[in-house]
């Protein structure tokens, strides 16, 4: 029992809350978002610039995403996903289904910033039940592009989620550590597009850029008509 409880004591010591703000003074409604992370190796449980940069985002397009359904993949602490909660997006946050500590995280999460959004376990690449029931007109996703042995699954996860739902964009962060050329080739082999590339740290407050680092990009991703049937 001492064992086990000197390890609950180490994981609560790791434990921080970190307090996100949108919004100023001149502003309408600025609010703060609280996230649980924790500092052990599971990178499902800290906030990433990339995470930052496009909940950012999301706050400046407001009126974009105010009664839209969104869906965020691998959602991890999930701040993107509850800002455009916040901001009135009807939100379902996933995340690989095995990950069981970062799903009840994400879920923590959301009871302590009274949102209500969708925790649903979805992992890239499987077709189960979950996947059918999603039809979002916006899809987030914070540095979901690390893992090149993940990507084609990735791609396919959201190019399923953009065809089930027409009209939709897959908007996402990431850091450009070797060219947009992979993600490039990706999307030409995946019948999409990009319609927006903006460098992550041209539209971010100075304040939050401030404490940032990495060559980061977002890409606003669609469907290419011109060469999907």
């Amino acid at each position: 029992m001492k064992g086990s409880d000197s390890v609950e004591s180490a994981d609560q010591h790791l434990t921080t809350i970190s307090e996100h703000f949108f919004g100023d003074d001149t502003s309408e409604l600025p609010f703060s978002i609280s996230i649980i992370e924790n500092r052990k190796e599971d990178y499902g449980l800290f906030v990433w610039p990339c995470s930052v940069i496009l909940a950012e985002y999301v706050w400046q397009q407001r009126l974009r995403f105010s009664g839209a359904s969104v869906v965020e993949l691998g959602a991890g602490t999930s701040l993107p996903g509850l800002v455009a909660a916040k901001v009135g997006a009807d939100v379902t946050i996933t995340d690989h289904s095995d990950r069981l500590e970062v799903m009840d995280n994400m879920r923590r999460v959301c009871d302590l910033n009274k949102l209500q959004c969708n925790v649903l376990g979805l992992t890239w690449g499987v077709w189960d039940a979950s996947i059918f029931s999603l039809y979002p007109k916006i899809i987030l996703g914070a540095d979901v592009l690390y893992d090149t042995s993940a990507f084609d699954d990735l791609f396919a996860t959201v190019t399923f989620l953009l065809e089930n739902s027409p009209g939709s964009v897959f908007i996402t962060t990431y850091h450009n550590r070797s060219g947009h050329h992979l993600i490039e080739f990706l999307m030409k082999k995946w019948g999409l597009k990009c319609v927006k590339l903006l460098d992550g740290f041209s539209f971010m407050p100075c304040d939050k850029a401030a404490g940032l680092s990495g060559n980061i990009q977002l890409a606003e991703i669609v469907l290419n008509n011109n060469v999907r049937p």
